[in-house]
């Protein structure tokens, strides 16, 4: 559609449909988002009145289960939220892409060099250029594209902004340029592709995996170019629960090699049985190595370790309770995973912090107002960002108000399960 015809569509009951699909209750708050967007486009790049400018959204993710497992091939349960990332876009025949993200400069890069530039390490460019050449290296023939992006996926809130802007010019480019022969999980392996290779980050494929696919899922990374993706038959609104993101205000500047020591801590281990991986190694083998690994890696390093294992074996278990109505398991699931990561994993204080511990300040702050109820944990990679909290639904005033008095107004964010992932809205 043109940019007049889509003014009007976007008030059309046909759109609202389609929204309600993505954002349920909060439909009308998020329909003014796409009005804007397009007003956007147009400051930022005109309109002739021909260009074909279709809508796209990406959601954020949260993680439910499998905290800090998939970087050793084991599984995690995740899902999208009603937090995403939306584009308007319109292919060209330049050789240039051109991404104006609102609050940020333009960011555009030229086709005829798709090679990793060391200058773009760690920069929207980056990850632009990567997820362009792998579709390109794919067989797409990529002509160009203009587009503007609005967000409501907080960068570090946790619910990984990078992998819903990923999966966003992964969808469009699949749309536009490659007939939408890339399933979601290919989009959701293409961004970390571009993550990885392009950006300079050695993530795993959790985020990128759960917005790409959607609603409530498990993935197994055993085979990680194969990953099995199984979505789960559940209907997370009829569980009684709400699903609370907790702003502990920590900052994730200097906290690289908090984050990097887990996976090369945990892979030295696997290493001394001659794999490259935990997932290869059998609990066994690694029990019956303790001491010997102790003396060779330290406390921290088996500490890790026993938490992959646990936590990696709870995931299928939580699936199982949530589908078969078996609530009071899945939150005794939950905060088992909870206490692994805080006593084994050792990812909720950086090494040092006496004075500043606020992701542990945040979660003794969920266990005091929830006094049994519900369950927390950390949420993604730890040290700062955010805490998670299942929260009975007759609490959730309760809780969130007097988490946001204690804790710091805005910290509390109550989302909904969101059942669509990475999408071309019209």
């Amino acid at each position: 559609m043109n940019l007049s015809v889509l003014k009007d569509y976007i008030h059309t009951p046909e759109f609202e449909k389609a929204v309600w699909k993505l954002y349920a209750e909060k439909s009308a708050q998020n329909a003014g988002r796409y009005e804007d967007l397009l007003k956007l486009y147009e400051k930022t790049f005109g309109s002739d009145g021909t260009e074909d400018i279709a809508l796209f959204s990406a959601p954020g993710r949260t993680e439910i289960g499998g905290n800090h497992t998939d970087h050793e091939h084991g599984r995690v349960m995740a899902a999208s939220v009603d937090l995403d990332t939306i584009a308007a876009a319109a292919a060209t025949q330049d050789g240039t892409i051109s991404i104006l993200s609102d609050g940020y400069p333009m960011c555009t890069i030229g086709l005829d060099d798709m090679s990793v530039r060391q200058e773009e390490i760690n920069t929207t460019a980056a990850l632009i250029r990567g997820v362009a050449a792998k579709f390109a290296g794919m067989g797409a023939r990529i002509t160009g594209f203009r587009a503007v992006v609005t967000s409501s996926v907080l960068p570090g809130s946790g619910l990984s902004s990078s992998a819903a802007f990923e999966v966003l010019v992964g969808n469009i480019i699949n749309s536009l340029f490659f007939g939408n022969k890339a399933d979601a999980v290919k989009i959701a392996q293409i961004g970390q592709y571009a993550e990885n290779v392009y950006f300079g980050k050695p993530s795993g494929l959790m985020d990128q995996t759960a917005s790409s696919v959607g609603n409530m899922l498990t993935i197994d990374f055993k085979d990680p170019e194969n990953p099995v993706v199984r979505k789960l038959d559940v209907d997370f609104e009829k569980t009684g629960l709400k699903l609370c993101i907790i702003n502990c205000w920590a900052s994730h500047a200097d906290l690289t090699g908090e984050y990097a020591a887990i996976p090369v801590e945990e892979q030295k281990v696997a290493g001394y049985f001659g794999k490259k991986v935990l997932r290869e190694v059998p609990k066994k083998d690694f029990v019956e190595a303790v001491p010997q690994l102790r003396k060779k890696f330290g406390d921290r390093a088996v500490l890790r370790c026993f938490h992959f294992y646990a936590d990696d074996a709870r995931v299928p278990r939580q699936a199982a309770a949530l589908e078969s109505g078996d609530i009071d398991t899945f939150l005794k699931l939950v905060t088992e995973s909870g206490r692994s990561s805080w006593m084994y994993l050792q990812n909720i204080v950086p090494i040092g912090s006496n004075e500043h511990q606020e992701m542990a300040i945040a979660l003794a702050l969920c266990d005091e107002l929830l006094a049994g109820e519900g369950a927390f944990r950390v949420h993604g990679g730890g040290f700062a960002g955010t805490c998670q909290a299942f929260v009975p639904a007759d609490r959730i005033g309760y809780f969130t108000s007097e988490m946001e008095r204690l804790l710091g107004s805005g910290c509390c964010h109550v989302l909904n399960i969101r059942p669509v992932g990475g999408t071309r809205v019209c």
